[in-house]
């Protein structure tokens, strides 16, 4: 499985381009601004972008939306209580003071255990990991899980925004990441990989 992080915007949201070495076909991952940069990795690796598909529904993750819906043609995917609120994130990144462009509806609605097929080779199982928002989701697959805003290293994602939850953040962590297994590969929305052996053993909101 390729994996490429391109790190986005003023928030500075890690993108991923998730791809099949066999078909050069590539999911792409919150794909929050800089779409330019996006359309250039995906060049310089000679992949073609199969799905655009967003881990929640905040703006930074997913203002580049329609510009690479636009671009590329790829179907956008989003879990059904995103749906509503992609198409709006203009009027929310103007509360912080920026820009971003109200995505279309997703052509695709995803839940818990829905697969993602990549090509030939690269499969994502969706896990419904709610807490930083309602409509947030995990893909996992082949050793690696991209958890969006809900685990960093060494911290979590804020639970203060309109829908957040903390003690449903926790649960979603300890009960659809943490036994996916100690060598995992979590790749979060912001900062480094890291993995779920480290923050199980190590992350301060984790360790008792």
């Amino acid at each position: 499985m390729f994996i490429e992080t391109i790190v986005v915007g003023p928030l500075q949201v890690n993108c991923y381009l998730v791809g099949c070495e066999q078909s050069r076909e590539a999911a792409v991952i919150d794909p929050g601004d800089d779409v330019e940069r996006i359309l250039t990795g995906l060049e310089r690796a000679g992949m073609k972008a199969s799905c655009i598909i967003n881990t929640h529904e905040h703006f930074d993750h997913v203002g580049g939306n329609k510009s690479l819906h636009d671009a590329t043609g790829a179907p956008i995917l989003a879990h059904h209580a995103s749906a509503a609120e992609i198409t709006r994130i203009s009027s929310r990144a103007l509360l912080w003071g920026m820009r971003a462009e109200d995505s279309p509806p997703p052509d695709r609605l995803l839940g818990d255990g829905d697969l993602v097929r990549i090509g030939e080779s690269v499969v994502l199982k969706v896990m419904e990991t709610p807490g930083h928002s309602p409509g947030s989701i995990s893909l996992v697959g082949d050793g690696a899980a991209f958890v969006g805003d809900l685990i960093f290293a060494g911290s979590i994602g804020r639970t203060d925004f309109p829908g957040g939850d903390y003690a449903t953040l926790i649960r979603s962590a300890r009960e659809k990441i943490f036994p996916l297994g100690d060598d995992v590969v979590l790749y979060s929305g912001h900062g480094p990989a890291t993995s779920v052996g480290r923050e199980r053993a190590t992350n301060p909101f984790f360790v008792s």
